[in-house]
């Protein structure tokens, strides 16, 4: 089967975020699939960016064929990110039957957050006669309406919208990380039976041949340890949205309990926490350098009771699929979660306890409780996080549910 895949932000191993497109593609590779996955020369959201130097440029990545079409680089927001979105669009446009023509695809897969380049691919398509996938990782443009505060009249909101009910009405079937937007998006325009749930999850062989850690890191753990500490950890980016100032506030009071709190990343919103904790004196908070992605496993493991919490928000009733809880749960480590969501994996699986979001003394309780408790007790929820990842979240598993998904329509 050959797949062409198109995500304006799609990343790699070497590149960075966004991962789900590589290791997906990567997986079906190993089926014996063909693979071609259109992305934007440059995306704020990659480590590294690929050297491009046409319009249009195929690399070879681990067997993936990437298209880059040539887009200008940008500060994080703005006007720049903006005309690399519709520089994009333009040259997706221009080049559509080029890359049709080279990718030949069975499936079109429109995965970018925003939607507009489902037009090209549903032309493409048609033109060879494939099924159209419309993979969906936010609600766009409801998200920046309720984040952003942008009207519904405003002129790309208005257009993405006509983008979002052309893609449901056009597609044979929608993937969605979102458990709970069916009926949401039927009410755009999804006939029944083409929704489909196939969320985020975690690279097994990282975990089996994780890094070292540097040996700062490594040291700074010692420490803690060697003075009895019990460790309450986060790994991820320090932004205002992950609701870090109730749970330091929680930790904060917990010192008398020998409890301190790590934070391991970087983010927007990481000098401002580092400011905070100096003035308010918490002497039981500490901000780690990011470690590269293959050493979280080690990361992970040095930590007791590990912390993951969103500000309370109406698009979080449509479900969430964070990939930080998957690997929080690989690690087999206790859970606390203070999200309010559509969906609530955490209590599914078992591996933790649920906190009201930035309520710092709910948080403070549910991290007092899993620190109360044994030894074992804590072990057997580390596990039940572990054993339900790896049966619902590695990409084997969900790169299986792609092609049984495909295959079930390709023999229609």
């Amino acid at each position: 089967m050959n797949i062409l895949l198109i995500n304006h932000f799609a990343g790699s191993k070497d590149y960075g975020m966004v991962f789900r497109p590589y290791y997906l593609s990567r997986e079906l590779l190993r089926h014996g699939h063909h693979i071609t996955i259109v992305a934007a020369s440059y995306s704020h959201t990659r480590i590294k960016n690929p050297i491009v130097n046409k319009d249009m440029q195929v690399d070879i990545i681990d067997g993936i064929s990437y298209v880059w079409l040539k887009t200008p680089s940008y500060k994080r927001s703005g006007l720049g990110r903006l005309a690399n979105m519709v520089i994009f669009i333009c040259k997706l446009c221009m080049y559509e039957k080029k890359i049709g023509r080279r990718s030949q695809p069975d499936v079109v897969i429109a995965s970018s957050t925003y939607n507009l380049e489902i037009y090209s691919a549903k032309r493409i398509a048609r033109k060879y006669q494939a099924k159209l996938c419309y993979e969906v990782r936010d609600l766009w443009p409801m998200t920046p309406m309720l984040i952003g505060g942008y009207s519904p009249k405003h002129p790309f909101i208005w257009v993405m919208q006509k983008a979002e009910d052309y893609a449901y009405r056009n597609c044979d079937f929608v993937v969605s990380l979102l458990s709970k937007a069916e009926p949401y998006m039927r009410d755009h325009g999804l006939e029944n039976g083409k929704f489909y749930y196939i969320p985020n999850g975690i690279v097994l062989s990282d975990w089996n041949n994780p890094m070292e850690l540097p040996k700062v890191h490594q040291d700074f753990f010692k420490g803690l340890k060697k003075n009895g500490k019990t460790i309450v950890g986060f790994a991820g980016a320090h932004g205002i949205a992950n609701s870090l100032y109730a749970a330091i506030d929680a930790v904060s009071s917990l010192k008398e309990n020998n409890i301190d709190f790590v934070l391991v990343g970087s983010g927007p919103e990481k000098e401002n926490l580092q400011r905070y904790v100096k003035k308010m004196l918490y002497d039981n908070v500490h901000f780690l350098a990011p470690v590269n992605k293959l050493a979280v496993p080690s990361l992970l493991k040095e930590m007791d009771i590990l912390y993951i919490g969103l500000q309370k928000q109406p698009l979080f009733r449509f479900g969430i699929s964070p990939n930080k809880l998957f690997d929080y749960m690989m690690a087999g480590k206790p859970i606390v979660q203070a999200i309010d969501a559509g969906n609530n994996i955490v209590k599914e699986a078992q591996c933790g306890l649920n906190a009201e979001p930035d309520n710092s003394d709910d948080i403070k309780k549910a991290i007092l409780q899993i620190a109360h408790m044994s030894i074992e007790k804590r072990m057997e929820m580390g596990n039940n996080g572990k054993n339900y990842v790896l049966k619902n979240h590695t990409y084997q598993v969900l790169s299986d549910r792609f092609l049984e998904v495909m295959n079930q329509l390709n023999n229609k």
